[in-house]
C-alpha cells in the first residue's frame, strides 16, 4: 500500500513537470528512490522524498496498541472484525498495532477427548484453533487470512483457500498438523491464559483493550468508529486518513 501512494505521487509529479521519465543518471526503480538522499538527488525527486517522508507517522512515538479477545464463530465478532477493525487496520497501519486473541468465551476443562468447550459449539473450537495456528504461522499476512475467513459464509471452510490466497508459502499441511496435534491445544492454552488474565474479567465478545486497558467509558467509541478512536489516541502527527468524518456503526455482543 505505501509502494503504491509513492509511485502514484512521483508518476503525477512527472507529469505535471512534463516529463515522462526521470533523468537518464536515475538507474533505481521508483520504490527505492526515497530510500537514500543520494538516490534522491540522483533520480531527481529529493523535493518529493522530502514531502513524502514528512507525512510518515514518527517512528519515535509509539503506536496505538490494539488487542481483540474474540470467538471465531461469535456474529458480532465477526461483524466488528470485517466491519471495523479490518478497515481500521487496513487505513492506519502506520499507527497502530493489532493483536488477535481468538478464545472468548471458551472454556478449558481437563477431558481426554477435547480440553476446550466454546460458546457456539466444536465447529468453533476448531475455528479458534484453526485461526490460532494460522496466527502462530503466518506472521504479518495473519490479519488478511483471518478477515477471509470471517468475512465467507462458512468460516471453517474458508480457511484453506484464504490461507493460499494470502501465504502460498505456507502449506495447509502445516496448519492441519497444528491444530490437530499438540501445538493446536499449546496456543490455545495460551489464549485461555491470557483470556483469563483480564483485568477487569471480560463479560462478553468482541472484548477490546487498547494501550493494555479496558475502559468501559470508552468501549461504546470502540465498538461504533473505532478509526475516529485511534486517529484520535495516536500522540504523533497524524496521518491524512485522519482528516476524515465519523463513521459510526452499530454495536452488539456474544
Amino acid at each position: 500500500m505505501k509502494l503504491s501512494v509513492v509511485c502514484l505521487l512521483f508518476c503525477v509529479v512527472w507529469r505535471s513537470s512534463g516529463s515522462a521519465h526521470p533523468k537518464p543518471a536515475c538507474r533505481y526503480p521508483p520504490s527505492q528512490w526515497c530510500r537514500s538522499l543520494e538516490i534522491a538527488i540522483a533520480c531527481n525527486v529529493e523535493k518529493q522524498c522530502m514531502e513524502v517522508n514528512a507525512t510518515r507517522p514518527n517512528q519515535a512515538v509509539p503506536p496505538v496498541s490494539v488487542i481483540l479477545y474474540y470467538e471465531s464463530l461469535c456474529p458480532d465478532c465477526r461483524v466488528f472484525i470485517t466491519q471495523q477493525l479490518f478497515p481500521t487496520w487496513t487505513m492506519l497501519q502506520d499507527i497502530m498495532t493489532v493483536t488477535l486473541v481468538p478464545y472468548g468465551n471458551a472454556k478449558e476443562i481437563p477431558s481426554a477427548n477435547s480440553p476446550f468447550t466454546c460458546q457456539h459449539g466444536e465447529p468453533e473450537c476448531r475455528g479458534n484453533m484453526i485461526e490460532a495456528c494460522i496466527i502462530h504461522l503466518t506472521g504479518h499476512t495473519a490479519f488478511q487470512i483471518i478477515y477471509c475467513m470471517e468475512s465467507s459464509v462458512n468460516v471453517v471452510n474458508a480457511a484453506q483457500p484464504c490461507l493460499q490466497l494470502y501465504a502460498p508459502s505456507v502449506s495447509w499441511s502445516s496448519v492441519d498438523s497444528c491444530w490437530k496435534g499438540g501445538l493446536g491445544y499449546q496456543l490455545m492454552h495460551r489464549n485461555a491464559v491470557m483470556t483469563r488474565a483480564l483485568r477487569p474479567v471480560h463479560t462478553h465478545v468482541p472484548w477490546l483493550t487498547v494501550n493494555g486497558e479496558y475502559e468501559e467509558e470508552n468501549e461504546d467509541k470502540e465498538m461504533s468508529s473505532l478509526f475516529y478512536f485511534v486517529c484520535q489516541l495516536y500522540k504523533g502527527v497524524k496521518p491524512p486518513a485522519c482528516s476524515g468524518a465519523t463513521v459510526r456503526l452499530n454495536r452488539s455482543f456474544c
